[in-house]
């Protein structure tokens, strides 16, 4: 059996979260040549990087990352340990560790996360966007309970998880009230040559989107694509061009960008996940989410 020298980690811990050798040295009134050999010495039990360097400041390696990530949560539950022995409460909250697929609207992962936030108790929420690719990785190591997600991912022989449905909500077009007034005439056919932002090309949406266009003879001036749906509502928003959402969160998106909804495409679709590693979710903040978002998420016009 392969032990973990756990002074090792606290020294590598105390590096991370002091943001530097001299701090943990200081903080651990040792020698810092002592603090540098006991963090090379767990990087060489665990045959992983943990540290690079950035111009003169230690960085957190992906590995790093994941690393920390547990040793937070093994020296918080000593000091929960050694307070229950002496008799003192806890108060830990519970942690959930999100993966948010950058195709997922900034605001329906809020609404999504919503249930998890309002569970008895106190709940630390760590969100993590990126590419589903590197998410999908890191579920896989174990460095997220769950991952939020526009569509399921494929099956594959190197990584086991399992794609809980959400639900789904119709697509509503927005603008600003210029455009909005001016395109709401005659829609749909009214957006054939309108101004046009679209999620960037290899999005589920994106696909539905053009798909839609392609059926009924509609082409769009399309005046920019984006990753970044946040990017995308900021550019809807300075009038640039009519853009598509989540008819399930048409007030948010009227009220945050200060836009009016064009018209509905009902037969345009977009679809939620929960993915995880496990067939059966157990997590009591991930039970929340997906009972939350079947119970109510898609209640208004997107349903």
């Amino acid at each position: 059996m392969e032990w973990l020298n756990y002074h090792h980690l606290l020294y590598f811990w105390l590096v991370a979260r002091e943001g530097g050798v001299a701090k943990a040295a200081a903080a651990l009134r040792l020698a810092q040549p002592t603090v540098s050999g006991q963090v090379h010495a767990l990087e060489a039990a665990l045959g992983e990087r943990l540290f690079q360097r950035e111009g003169r400041k230690l960085a957190l390696t992906e590995m790093g990352r994941v690393v920390y990530g547990y040793a937070d949560e093994i020296f918080t539950l000593g000091r929960e340990l050694m307070g229950t022995v002496k008799g003192r409460p806890s108060g830990r909250p519970l942690r959930l560790v999100v993966g948010i697929a950058g195709a997922v609207p900034k605001l329906v992962a809020r609404r999504l996360l919503d249930p998890a936030r309002r569970l008895p108790g106190s709940v630390r929420l760590v969100c993590r966007e990126d590419s589903i690719d590197q998410l999908s990785s890191e579920l896989a190591k174990g460095a997220l309970d769950v991952l939020l997600s526009d569509g399921p991912l494929p099956p594959s022989g190197r990584l086991r998880a399992f794609n809980h449905l959400l639900g789904e909500t119709e697509i509503s077009m927005f603008a600003t009230a210029p455009l909005a007034a001016r395109y709401r005439r005659g829609f749909p056919g009214s957006l054939d040559g309108a101004p046009m932002l679209l999620p960037g090309e290899g999005t589920a949406l994106r696909r539905s989107l053009d798909a839609w266009f392609e059926a009924h003879r509609i082409r769009p001036k399309v005046e920019g694509e984006f990753d970044d749906t946040a990017l995308l509502n900021a550019f809807g928003q300075d009038g640039a061009g009519v853009f598509p959402a989540a008819s399930a969160i048409e007030a948010e998106v009227r009220s945050q960008h200060g836009v009016e909804v064009v018209g509905r495409l009902p037969e345009v679709r977009e679809t939620y996940y929960a993915i995880s590693a496990e067939r059966r979710i157990k997590h009591p903040a991930v039970v929340a989410i997906s009972a939350g978002a079947r119970a109510s998420f898609l209640r208004g016009p997107g349903r």
